[in-house]
């Protein structure tokens, strides 16, 4: 299982919010590049990335901050976040970006994800936000009448390797995952699944790990001190060894 810390960016700060709520927007560190080099340092091969301010208005607003802390932290990225178009996702891989989470996108324009999955293959990372098992959109202030499974069903029909699946209510809580419903994620689709939200302690990890999911990201965690990032990558090396 891949760890992958995350760095959300909002009016070009490090941030992290409470159950996606954007009033909640808090500053956790002083300067998205040294918060990478910390992570590579610490071993991460792969970082999660999002433009908040993108997510929210649908278009890339940070993507060019994004994209040189990328570039400089020599890690594998995964970005989200406002790609709402082929000439976003190009823009991120023609520029060193790995892979693109198209979110809003699955839900609003699944035509868009079929192009970019024929173009981009695995390249293109599906993002599953739910509260209460129904998926949300638009920065998660949009919530639909689809069902996360169903969802997820429709984007491995399509062609979808890999999908990141967020239980909103647990975001930013340090509450544990919601481990019910990525248990039954993993068991209706063959995607690789990633899971964020709730990660808190290294017990979340091994139950992670444990339910043989692809990927875990770690946020809040990590800047609160409640999680080590190197015992996190050890772990996540062991159990899955």
């Amino acid at each position: 299982m891949i760890i992958l810390p995350a760095i959300d960016i909002k009016d070009g700060n490090c941030v992290r919010l409470f159950k996606g709520d954007y009033s909640t927007a808090e500053k956790v560190a002083e300067n998205p590049y040294i918060t990478a080099e910390h992570f590579k340092k610490c071993g991460a091969k792969w970082m999660h990335m999002v433009d908040l301010d993108g997510a929210k208005d649908g278009k890339l607003i940070n993507s060019e901050l994004i994209i040189d802390v990328a570039k400089s932290s020599g890690m594998n990225v995964e970005v989200g976040g406002g790609i709402r178009d082929m000439h976003a996702v190009e823009n991120y891989l023609s520029k060193g970006i790995s892979r693109v989470i198209l979110g809003s996108a699955a839900v609003k324009n699944q035509q868009f994800v079929i192009d970019a999955v024929k173009n981009y293959g695995d390249k293109i990372i599906v993002g599953i936000d739910a509260k209460n098992g129904m998926v949300c959109a638009e920065g998660w202030l949009d919530k639909s009448e689809i069902n996360y499974i169903d969802l997820a069903k429709q984007m491995e029909q399509i062609g979808v390797k890999t999908i990141v699946f967020t239980d909103i209510d647990q975001d930013g809580t340090l509450a544990g995952p919601n481990l019910q419903q990525l248990d039954e994620l993993t068991h209706n689709v063959s995607c690789n699944i990633i899971a964020s939200g709730g990660v808190s302690v290294l017990k979340d990890i091994i139950n992670l790990a444990e339910l043989d999911v692809y990927g875990a990201i770690c946020g809040k965690a990590l800047y609160t001190g409640d999680l080590d990032l190197k015992m996190a990558l050890q772990v996540s090396n062991r159990v899955t060894e």
